[in-house]
């Protein structure tokens, strides 16, 4: 199953077709898909009725740096300023930590996409690509973090995804860019980077995303298409029963695989339940490489759609959110 990027604000005709293939179950939008709240909530619905079956429909809004839709949205503060909070008063972070995603998924939930990619529970050790993104270094602290995230995005009636598996933080090299190693073994990482997983697993997510690194002391693939990974470690270790998402597989850290067909083959034939393909330019060759794969089987998805939107409307309506966005403003959160 693939989930692609667009290239603009309105579905072009071959975007259209794109979304008849049998493998194609959603669409991601990033900063070139918004111009307005309106724009964008219109264009979430022409995906839906030009689809011939449920699309997900994704963003990343996490806050900081990575927040995609910005104009008549809260400035999300990123999550690293919650980590001196937690220090001086951990019940008040742990609240605020909810109410900010709350707030996050209520926004996107009121424009009619069912998922942003959250939360980060990578571990705040200095990897570029992760940065100030991650709540704190200290693995339990973090935890903490990841289920009074879970609980507010559940609150929100939306699911959500632990990234990126099993642990990007403290990993010098930015995925985006260059091939990541970890070389720690694995009772390293169980003490230290899977601690945040297991919190976030036990307290109800339905979803992760793996990480681009290789980590060559535990397995010789990189996590997002090793069986090791996903079947020995995710499932049968840790008993998750939720929805496998790749990274995107245009990274420069995916091409170790090979070309896109290959990549997409390793990805799923590994165990990952969905491959993410953000560049509308690799699109077509993805879902040609998924030709042979038959219709997709989107029965683990349906955990994963939004539940319960009132609209922007019900949402101005909600007394939670000025409340939120004035706590969330107040030092030490000046996004």
């Amino acid at each position: 199953m693939l989930i692609f990027g667009i290239a603009g604000t309105e579905l072009t005709a071959q975007e259209r077709d794109w979304l008849q293939h049998q493998q194609a179950v959603g669409v991601i939008l990033f900063k070139r898909n918004f111009a307005s709240r309106q724009q964008v909530a219109e264009l979430a619905a022409a995906i839906r009725e030009a689809a011939p079956r449920p699309q997900l429909l994704c963003v990343d809004q996490e806050g900081g740096r990575v927040q995609r839709f910005l104009e008549g949205f809260t400035k999300l503060p990123a999550l690293a300023p919650f980590g001196p909070l937690f220090e001086r008063d951990p019940g008040a972070a742990l609240r605020l930590a909810q109410e900010h995603a709350w707030l996050m998924a209520s926004e996107i939930r009121a424009i009619g996409l069912d998922l942003s990619f959250a939360p980060v529970v990578d571990l705040g050790r200095g990897n570029l690509a992760i940065g100030d993104r991650a709540f704190h270094a200290d693995p339990q602290v973090v935890a903490a973090f990841t289920r009074a995230y879970v609980q507010g995005m559940h609150a929100a009636g939306m699911a959500a995804t632990l990234k990126h598996f099993p642990g990007h933080g403290s990993v010098l090299e930015d995925t985006h860019f260059d091939e990541a190693i970890d070389p720690r073994p694995l009772d390293v990482l169980e003490r230290e980077d899977l601690v945040p997983f297991a919190a976030g697993i036990e307290a109800g997510a339905e979803a992760v995303m793996l990480a681009h690194v290789t980590y060559p002391a535990i397995a010789p693939e990189p996590a997002g298409y090793s069986p090791f990974w996903l079947k020995d470690v995710l499932r049968d270790r840790m008993g998750f029963r939720g929805v496998a998402f790749s990274d995107d597989i245009g990274m420069a850290a995916a091409e170790s695989a090979g070309g896109i067909k290959a990549r997409i083959d390793a990805h799923l034939d590994a165990g990952c339940d969905v491959v993410l393909v953000c560049a509308p330019t690799l699109v077509e060759d993805s879902l040609k490489a998924c030709d042979h794969r038959g219709p997709a089987n989107t029965a683990a998805l349906t955990a994963l759609m939004g539940r319960g939107a009132l609209g922007w409307q019900g949402l101005l309506a909600d007394a939670r959110r000025p409340a939120i966005q004035s706590a969330l403003g107040a030092s030490p959160f000046i996004a």
